[in-house]
């Protein structure tokens, strides 16, 4: 005989709420006053994976409303784990922030490296194009334009004091 909680069961008698399998030293959940082997619980109960369909046993991530298992979540481009870590989404898939940036940030004229407005970080645009604010340099002198006047020769941009040599 079984003792569950003070209530005796004959081996046999000790079954899944589901399946009618006798549990006997199986690990099972009592819930709602019913017997589930782990397996028929975890089937019927438990929050089941976006990514992969499988149960969610142990701590998960909720995205969008949505359970995943903490390895199932990771960035569309290069499968980083994202779970406890930033990451941002474009239509519906998660990215980590390099491969976002990579991917869609605007890239800046002068360094080609992604602009990421990162921590309210400013960027200056003009005729569709982009520069970080230290990149946003004469050409000629490679003085700071940020907030000046400036001249456009080509696709280059100078400040008015080289502009005078044109």
């Amino acid at each position: 005989m079984l003792s569950l909680y003070l209530s005796p069961w004959h081996e046999n008698c000790f079954t899944c709420n589901h399946c009618q399998q006798p549990i006997g030293t199986r690990s099972f959940v009592l819930k709602d006053s019913n017997n589930y082997c782990l397996s028929c619980y975890e089937k019927q109960f438990a929050l089941q994976c976006v990514q992969c369909k499988k149960p969610i046993t142990t701590a998960g991530v909720n995205y969008r409303d949505q359970p995943w298992h903490k390895e199932c979540f990771a960035c569309i481009g290069c499968k980083e784990l994202l779970a406890g870590k930033r990451f941002t989404s474009r239509d519906n898939f998660a990215y980590c922030f390099d491969c976002f940036c990579q991917l869609f940030a605007k890239k800046c004229v002068a360094c080609t490296t992604p602009i990421s407005g990162l921590g309210g970080s400013k960027y200056i645009s003009f005729e569709q194009r982009q520069w970080h604010n230290n990149c946003f340099n004469c050409k000629k002198c490679s003085a700071s334009l940020v907030g000046r006047g400036f001249l456009t020769s080509n696709d280059d941009i100078i400040c008015p004091d080289c502009g005078k040599d044109f």
